[in-house]
């Protein structure tokens, strides 16, 4: 198993209220924002993003670490799992000039929506079933995505990851250490049909063979 690293250190972290959240959500803006359509991403701020717009603060911040961590270059290739309308990968190509990348999505609507840039490169998949070869990537990374699908789903999007990896995987999950960090996050969780200890997390990890890194989102 790989280790337990912040790659996303340099991530903006949100300034909004956890309780706040948590008492106005509802079952259904979940069912709503488990659709992954446009009112995930560009709707009402209850059951998702309220606008799902590109920024560059948010990713070129994180791009250097990434690289730095495994030495990506030009001749590097990395797929994102769970792209969205791929603003990480418009960064890490505009940063790592010549690098290759791919991304998948479940969501059609955040594929046709995707940074003009980007389009060529992203297509709709379902993380269980990654549409690459063995070791399509050098690198595969997947930020608060899998904990979306439920457990079995989860251990064979981890399997999918390993499959596809060349060299490293990197993917952020939504966790808990105590009951503290659980009722934030049963508070804030909006999508995800997975959510951990994270010692539980680890086992799973071990379960499915997933020997990349990892790291915790917690509000």
């Amino acid at each position: 198993m790989g280790k337990e690293i912040d790659l996303m250190v340099n991530y903006p972290r949100t300034k909004r209220n956890v309780s706040e959240r948590g008492a106005t959500k509802t079952e259904t803006d979940r069912a709503l924002a488990r659709k992954f359509g446009k009112e995930f991403f560009d709707g009402d701020r209850s059951h998702g993003y309220g606008g799902f717009n590109y920024m560059p603060r948010f990713w070129q911040p994180v791009i250097p670490t990434f690289q730095a961590h495994w030495g990506l270059t030009a001749e590097s290739s990395v797929l994102d799992v769970g792209c969205a309308k791929g603003f990480m990968l418009h960064d890490m190509a505009e940063l790592i000039p010549g690098i290759t990348v791919k991304g998948v999505d479940i969501s059609s609507y955040a594929i046709e929506n995707a940074i003009e840039d980007m389009r060529p490169h992203v297509q709709v998949a379902n993380a269980t079933h990654l549409p690459f070869p063995d070791k399509s990537f050098d690198v595969v990374i997947s930020v608060t995505t899998v904990h979306n699908l439920e457990r079995a789903e989860l251990i064979q999007a981890l399997k999918e990851i390993e499959r596809v990896a060349r060299k490293g995987s990197f993917i952020t999950i939504d966790a808990y250490h105590d009951d503290e960090e659980k009722a934030r996050m049963e508070a804030w969780n909006l999508t995800a049909k997975t959510v951990l200890h994270v010692d539980e997390w680890r086992e799973l990890f071990k379960e499915a063979g997933y020997t990349g890194d990892y790291y915790w989102f917690i509000p």
